[in-house]
Order: C-alpha cells, then structure tokens, then sequence
C-alpha cells in the first residue's frame, strides 16, 4: 500500500481501526483518500461483512470509489444523502488546533465538500504529521485551481510572499489534473500560524476552487504511536 517505513504503516492502520469504531449501522460516511484513508476503506468493507452492518459510503476520489468497490461498500451520492454521518480521512500536516493540510494527493476540493457536508469529520495520521505549526519543514498548501486561472493565482500567489509551483505528473507529461479537471498549485508559504486568514486570502482570488487548509473542522483525530492510538479533540 506504501513504501513507507513499516512502522507508521502501522501507525496508520491502528489509527484507522480505531476512527472505524465510530461506523454505526445505517450511517452514510464519507470515506477520504490516500493511503492513511485506505486503511479506513478497508476496515469498513470487513465490518460490513463480518456484523452485516448496512453502511453507505461517498467516496472523495476515484481512488477512494475504486477501493470501496473492491471491499464491497455500498456506494451513494451527496444527491441522496446531502447529510453525512461521520467522515474519516487521512492528513498531511495536523497542528496543535487541529487545523489541517491536506491535498498532497490531490483530492482536497472533493474532501473538503464531504467533510463539510458531514455531522463529524474523524482524521486517522501517523505521528509524522504531527507539527506544531502548519506549513514546518517547507510543506506547501495545495490549491486547486480553474487551469483558465493558473498563471493569475501564480502571480497573486507570488504578491503575497507565497512561492508557488504547478504540480507537475509523475509517468506522463505535463500538471496533475484532479478528479473535477483543475490543476493544483503548491504554495510554500513558510510556517502557517494564521490558517483562516490565509484560506481566506486564498478562496478570494478569481479561479481559486479550493484550498487544502482544513480550519476548525476536525471533531476528533486518532494519531498511531508506537504501541498506541492517541486520541485528539479541539481545544
């Protein structure tokens, strides 16, 4: 599933064992994307089998539908249920607020959406993410942006202290283009210790989709430890 060390996979599936306690019979749930968010997926389509729980899920990507197919979860849409119970998802960076990075694989506007939709949003990481400040160890901000706006958000960007970088494929030619046909900017901005007035700035220029700062969202966060889950809530 990674190639990361063995013991933050760990982490990651213990993390995500514990946040898929939260699933209940009958709930609809978001179910995130990435690696970490896997996990969740996977755990889901065991319970459904072992308790016959009758869950739905709303998948945040492709990858995230595809996996919910291969474990046999029921799938629906925000059409149907515009109301979500819990969503659980992985995290790039998570900072002592709780506020989030989260993007790196490109999903942020369809997570943000869900999550936003949704009673509870649960985050499942591995002690990595953890940081004391958003943006520490020049970890950018993905935003997806209209490709139209591109070069315009890439200057705005600039002006305001922020370096920018297109992101770019890996095996083809040319930028990532995400699930809703946007590109993604990544923006180094430095250390982040204001989130909400930089979501702000962002989602006010021209052709900005979405941002993948996730301020004051998080209902509760299970961070895997070496031989334990801690359990985060909002301060």
């Amino acid at each position: 599933m990674s190639h990361k060390p063995e013991w933050i996979e760990k982490e990651k599936k213990h993390a995500a064992l514990e946040a898929v306690k939260h699933v209940k019979d009958g709930f609809t749930v978001g179910l995130g994307s990435g690696s970490t968010a896997a996990y969740a997926i996977a755990e889901i389509g065991k319970r459904i089998e072992h308790e016959k729980l009758h869950v739905l899920g709303i998948p945040t990507s492709y990858q995230a539908f595809m996996l919910a197919v291969q474990h046999c979860i029921p799938i629906t849409t925000l059409e149907e249920h515009p109301m979500i119970d819990l969503t659980i998802d992985g995290a790039d960076q998570i900072d002592d607020e709780l506020s989030l990075i989260k993007g790196m694989g490109g999903a942020l506007a369809r997570e943000k959406i869900v999550a936003s939709a949704s009673k509870k949003l649960i985050i499942i990481a591995d002690e990595t993410k953890i940081v004391k400040v958003l943006g520490e160890n020049g970890h950018p901000v993905p935003i997806e942006v209209l490709p139209f706006a591109a070069s315009l958000a890439m200057c705005r960007i600039n002006k305001m202290g922020g370096i920018p970088r297109l992101r770019e494929g890996k095996g083809k030619v040319g930028p990532v283009i995400t699930d809703n046909g946007n590109v993604i900017i990544d923006a180094d901005f430095g250390s982040v210790h204001m989130p909400a007035e930089l979501e702000r700035k962002l989602k006010s220029m021209p052709g900005v989709v979405e941002t993948g700062l996730f301020v004051k969202m998080v209902s509760v966060a299970y961070v895997g430890k070496h031989s334990t889950v801690e359990k985060l809530a909002p301060k």
